[in-house]
């Protein structure tokens, strides 16, 4: 089992900037891909950025490439996210989570941050 915990949300201005952390515990962090996800108020979750096992691989939505960055530190067990020029719609409750490496879906997951980015 492995379990994560989020810290770093907040309120910022727009076009401020903002780090998240996870840290991993009770699982080998270095064999899960992991992921961050956020949900606004009414919609779904949806996945935002991930790093692979090394995070050498890396994915971004479209809405967030040039400002968000991924990255992970496996000697410490935690994945971050650097997420500059936020903009309103950035607002979020921002979940990390981790994918299982037999199903490959995300089954572990965070209790969530806030993000709320005024205009």
């Amino acid at each position: 089992q492995v379990q994560l915990v989020e810290s770093g949300g907040g309120l910022v201005q727009a076009g401020g900037s903002l780090r998240l952390s996870c840290a991993a515990s009770g699982g080998t962090f270095s064999r899960y891909t992991m992921g961050w996800f956020r949900q606004a108020p009414g919609k779904e979750r949806d996945l935002v950025v991930a790093a692979n096992k090394n995070g050498h691989s890396t994915y971004y939505t479209d809405s967030v490439k040039g400002r968000f960055t991924v990255s992970r530190d496996n000697a410490k067990n935690t994945v971050y996210l650097q997420m500059n020029s936020l903009k309103p719609e950035d607002t979020a409750i921002y979940y990390c989570a981790a994918r299982d490496i037999v199903s490959l879906k995300y089954h572990y997951w965070g209790q969530g941050t806030q993000v709320t980015v005024s205009s």
